[in-house]
C-alpha cells in the first residue's frame, strides 16, 4: 500500500513538473474568496452548468438532425416520437435553454444591485454582456431550427428588422436568409451560427469571464456606507481576503455544485414530464399562421406588436442599440455606493423592467392584435363579404375567392370581416396603387410572407383586380389598371 501510494505521488509530481497542476488548483479551487460571498454569487456556475449540458445535449442531436427544409422537422419528428430517449434530450435541451437564459438574467441582475460591475470589475460585466447577447442568440436561432410554422415567420421578421438598419440593411438580411428570400440555406446558414459561430465566441468568453473572476477576485458583498475608491479599493480587497477569506474549494464549490444540481434535477424533471416544445405545423409560407417566438423574446414580440405602425422603423433599430449601448456603458459609473440600499435608483429600475416585462409577457401570450374573425364567420378563415363582391367581373370574383383560399382573410378585414393581424382592407385601392400592390404581394414585408413563387400570374392578377375595386371612389379607380 505504501509503495503503490509513493508511486501514485511520484505520477503527481511528475505531471505537476510539467503541467503546474498544483499551481492550477492555488489559481482555481484554492484562490481565496471573502466569506461574504453567499448564495446571489451561484447563478453565474448554474449558467455554466446550463451551458455545458447545452453542449452536451445538443452533440447528441445533431447526430440525427438533418439541417435542410425537407428533412428538419421530419428529423425533429423521428427524433421525439421515434428515437430512443430522444424527446428526454430534446426536453433537456429546450429546457436547458430556458433555465441558461433565465439564470444569465438573474445573475447579472445580482450583480447589477451589488455594484459588483464598478473598479475593478469593468471587463467581467462587459464580458458577461457580451455572453448575454450570445446566451440570447442560441437560444434564438435553436428556436428557428425547428423549421415549423413559428420559426419560419421568426426568420421571416428578424429578416426584415435587418433589413431596416441604415446603409446596410439589405447586406444584412442577405448575409442571414443566404440570398434574397428566406430558403434552403437560410436554415443551413442559422444551423451554422446556432451549432459553431456563437458557441465557439461564448466559449472564448467564458475563459475570459473566468480569468477576469481568478485575476480580480470575487465582489464581496457590499456594505452601505463603504463606497469603492478606485485609489483604495484594491488595498482593502487585499486585506479582506487576508483578514476574511477562505478558499474557494469546499465551500464555494458546494454551493456552486448544489446550485448546478437544483436546476439540472428541475431540467430533467421538465423533460421527462412535460417533454420538449412541441412542433406544431410544418413550416409552410403559404397558410396563415400566429407565430410567437419562446418566453424570453415574447415581451419583445409584444412591444413590436403594441407600438404605432408609424413609430416601427425607427423602434427596431434604435430600440436594441439603446438598450445594449445603455448595457455596456454601466462600467462607466464605477466608484460610488454599491449596497443597493444606498442605490435605490438601482433598484427602480429592475423593479420597473420585471413589472414592465410581466406585463409585455402576458400581452405576448394574449396576443390581442392576432387575427380575431368577426362577422357571420367565427370559426376557420372567413370568405370575403358578399357586399363587397357585388357588380364584380369574373377576374375580379377570383380574386374576392382567392383571398379566402389563400389565407389573405385570416389577417385582413373587408368591411369589418376577417383578421384584425394586418392592414384592413376595405379601401386598400384609396392608398395603394396599382405597382404598390403588386410589389407588396409577391415581395411580401412587413410581416407578410412573399407570394411571387406560389401564386401563378393568373391568380395574382386577379387579387390585385379585385383589389382595386376597394375604393370609396369606384370611378377613380377604374383608371388604376395599366
Amino acid at each position: 500500500m505504501e509503495k503503490m501510494l509513493l508511486a501514485g505521488l511520484g505520477v503527481y509530481d511528475w505531471l505537476d513538473d510539467r503541467l503546474g497542476l498544483g499551481m492550477m488548483w492555488n489559481a482555481t479551487m484554492g484562490h481565496k474568496v471573502p466569506r461574504s460571498v453567499n448564495w446571489w454569487y451561484v447563478f453565474g456556475s448554474c449558467a455554466l452548468f446550463a451551458f455545458t449540458f447545452q453542449i452536451i445535449t445538443g452533440i447528441f442531436l445533431a447526430f440525427v438532425y438533418i439541417p435542410s427544409p425537407d428533412h428538419a422537422y421530419q428529423s425533429l419528428y423521428w427524433i421525439t416520437h421515434k428515437e430512443v430517449l430522444g424527446n428526454v434530450i430534446r426536453g433537456i435541451h429546450y429546457w436547458g435553454a430556458s433555465a441558461m437564459v433565465l439564470v444569465v438574467f438573474i445573475h447579472m441582475t445580482a450583480h447589477y444591485l451589488t455594484g459588483s460591475y464598478k473598479f475593478p470589475r469593468e471587463l467581467q460585466w462587459i464580458s458577461g454582456s457580451l455572453l448575454l447577447i450570445c446566451t440570447i442568440l442560441m437560444a434564438f436561432t435553436g428556436q428557428l431550427l425547428r423549421w415549423n410554422q413559428d420559426a419560419y415567420w421568426a426568420v421571416v421578421v428578424g429578416a426584415e428588422q435587418a433589413a431596416r438598419t441604415p446603409f446596410i440593411g439589405g447586406w444584412v438580411m442577405q448575409l442571414l436568409t443566404a440570398g434574397p428570400v428566406v430558403g434552403g440555406g437560410t436554415l443551413t446558414r442559422f444551423y451554422a451560427i446556432h451549432v459553431f459561430l456563437v458557441p465557439g465566441a461564448m466559449l472564448g468568453l467564458i475563459g475570459m469571464h473566468l480569468y477576469l473572476v481568478i485575476y480580480k477576485g470575487v465582489s464581496e458583498w457590499p456594505i452601505p456606507g463603504e463606497p469603492v475608491d478606485p485609489k483604495t479599493y484594491w488595498p482593502n480587497y487585499q486585506r479582506i481576503l487576508h483578514e476574511d477569506g477562505e478558499p474557494f474549494f469546499p465551500v464555494g464549490t458546494s454551493r456552486d455544485a448544489f446550485m448546478g444540481l437544483l436546476a439540472g434535477v428541475v431540467v430533467l424533471a421538465l423533460a421527462v414530464f412535460a417533454g420538449a416544445a412541441t412542433l406544431g405545423h410544418p413550416a409552410d409560407p403559404t397558410l396563415p399562421a400566429n407565430p410567437r417566438p419562446d418566453w424570453y423574446l415574447i415581451w419583445y414580440f409584444a412591444l413590436l406588436a403594441l407600438i404605432p405602425p408609424s413609430s416601427e422603423d425607427y423602434f427596431i433599430i434604435l430600440f436594441p442599440a439603446l438598450a445594449f449601448g445603455v448595457l455596456f456603458l454601466i462600467p462607466l459609473a464605477n466608484k460610488g455606493e454599491r449596497h443597493y440600499s444606498k442605490r435605490p435608483w438601482a433598484v427602480a429600475i429592475v423593479a420597473f423592467a420585471a413589472i414592465i416585462t410581466a406585463i409585455l409577457v402576458f400581452e405576448g401570450y394574449e396576443s390581442p392584435w392576432s387575427p380575431v374573425f368577426v362577422g357571420p364567420t367565427n370559426s376557420g378563415i372567413p370568405s370575403v363579404p358578399q357586399q363587397a363582391t357585388r357588380g364584380l367581373n369574373a377576374q375580379q370574383l377570383l380574386g374576392a375567392h382567392l383571398l379566402h383560399t389563400e389565407g389573405c382573410m385570416a389577417c385582413h378585414m373587408i368591411d369589418n370581416v376577417g383578421g384584425l393581424r394586418g392592414p384592413n382592407l376595405t379601401y386598400i385601392a384609396d392608398r395603394n396603387t396599382y405597382n404598390q400592390l403588386v410589389t407588396r404581394i409577391m415581395n411580401g414585408g412587413g410581416g407578410m410572407p412573399a407570394y411571387g413563387n406560389t401564386l401563378t400570374p393568373k391568380k395574382a392578377a386577379a387579387i390585385v383586380a379585385f383589389l382595386q375595386t376597394l375604393t370609396q371612389f369606384p370611378q377613380a379607380a377604374a383608371g388604376n389598371s395599366p
